[in-house]
């Protein structure tokens, strides 16, 4: 019998072509800023040239887009086959630049880098072994994290982007005020199809008003080239060094356990939750990806969080649609002209529909939250206590300077952070055996003791 449309699941859904190709631009310019920063900060640090700084950003926009595929559509035991975006993870770039700048160059870097990949292809299947440790109360925690901790990248982009001149003009907050305007605006009043491309309406409307007031710098598009491939090893034949792997070993566990938050959080704004095996499939794809990542001179890869906002608030949750995003990614990796046209969007722009869309990830992880029993337990202390070390090293970003590289790399990471406490606190509270107590019960709340009888 044939299966009726009814019966396709949301996920598996292929929206009509114009639908498909609006849906994935959206997706590309949610997540354009952050995938071309990562090698922006690594070839600022190691001091390449501006020929090289642009074939970085035109490589890792190409393996972008190959890893999206990968994630999205899946082959074999490859791919989560959930609307993931893949980019650089900025969790490498303290240990890459730390590589790079004592020595070892990029060959050092890559070399590393390619390791990890395997190291995450191999480990798997052993964290997809632990989904049971991620109920509902671990997941919500985790989600509401990652919502909280990237709205700093908004608040940044919104007041004119980390490093600019005019950084928190009010002029710049105006131009983010009006495109988070337009987005609220085309989400409540218009039609049903507008209103899902209402991140990509408001970015269009906050770049017809920046240009003639100035925001934007079409110069670098004349000098980019049409086309431009990426060979391997460009940079030179990796190098295999233990100290540079170690580093980046510890890398690659911190990505893991953000990768598995993100998973688990599509899977919860899609219907379809992630399983063990599912779970291993999407961490097995990060680890092919970041090993293309070195291979073809760039980074390690994970899931995007900036695009997991954008499901829960478009509530598109096509995996076809974000990989036509990878399709364009491809396409701007090999012309670098039609990127630096992208690339050329105010950072106000992205800022204000940047607040919208990591808002919505940590209203989700508020949903997750909102059918845990806190009654007569411990579970509210979890989850103050999870967000709490998550937040540290967002609002004091030196708080853990003067420990070693190692702990720094994992707890800089507010996810990874508030991930792994989230993880140790369910352990400690809802999980080791309790000691047997003489001590009359926790009561829920409302309830009322049980009368004993009168003594004779």
């Amino acid at each position: 019998m044939a299966t009726t449309a009814e019966e396709v699941h949301p996920v598996d859904e292929i929206p009509p072509p114009r639908q498909l190709a609006a849906f994935g631009l959206q997706h590309v310019l949610a997540m354009y800023a952050g995938a071309v920063a990562v090698p922006l900060i690594v070839g600022g640090a190691l001091r390449l040239s501006a020929a090289d700084l642009a074939y970085l950003i035109t490589a890792d926009l190409l393996v972008c887009g190959v890893a999206t595929l990968i994630q999205c559509v899946g082959f074999w035991r490859f791919g989560v086959r959930l609307p993931i975006m893949q980019g650089c993870t900025f969790a490498a770039v303290s240990p890459m630049v730390l590589i790079g700048t004592t020595g070892g160059g990029l060959p050092a870097i890559y070399g590393s880098v390619i390791v990890a990949g395997l190291a995450i292809v191999l480990l798997a299947p052993v964290f997809g072994r632990l989904l049971r440790f991620f109920p509902p109360l671990v997941t919500g925690t985790v989600i509401l994290i990652i919502g909280v901790s990237l709205l700093p990248v908004a608040g940044n982009w919104a007041a004119g982007g980390v490093g600019s001149k005019d950084f928190g003009a009010p002029r710049n907050l105006a131009l983010a005020a009006f495109v988070l305007a337009v987005v609220l605006g085309v989400q409540r009043f218009a039609p049903a199809f507008l209103a899902r491309v209402a991140v990509l309406t408001g970015i269009v409307a906050g770049l017809v008003v920046a240009v003639p007031f100035g925001f934007t710098d079409f110069g670098g598009v004349a000098d980019a080239d049409w086309v431009g491939i990426s060979t391997p090893f460009h940079f030179g034949a990796p190098e295999f060094r233990v100290s540079t792997i170690v580093s980046m070993l510890v890398v690659a566990l911190v990505t893991m356990t953000e990768t598995t938050g993100d998973l688990i959080a599509v899977g919860e704004m899609t219907g379809r939750r992630v399983e063990s095996r599912s779970l291993a499939d999407g961490l097995r794809a990060d680890g092919l990806s970041t090993v293309l990542g070195g291979v073809f001179n760039t980074f390690p890869y994970t899931a995007y969080a900036q695009n997991v906002g954008l499901v829960g608030m478009t509530r598109v949750r096509s995996r076809w649609v974000v990989a036509a995003a990878g399709g364009l990614l491809v396409l701007l990796g090999l012309l670098p002209k039609l990127g630096a046209v992208v690339a050329a969007v105010p950072a106000p722009v992205l800022g204000g529909a940047g607040l919208v869309m990591f808002g919505t990830v940590a209203a989700s992880g508020l949903r997750t939250l909102a059918g845990v029993d806190f009654r007569g337990n411990h579970n509210l202390t979890v989850v103050a206590v999870s967000v709490a070390v998550g937040m540290l090293p967002v609002g004091v970003p030196t708080v853990y300077a003067k420990f070693p590289d190692w702990f720094q790399t994992v707890m800089n990471s507010g996810i990874s952070a508030g991930c792994l406490t989230a993880i140790a606190l369910n352990l400690l509270f809802n999980h080791l055996p309790r000691r047997a107590s003489r001590e009359a019960p926790v009561l829920a709340e409302g309830a009322q003791p049980a009368s004993t009888p009168p003594t004779a």
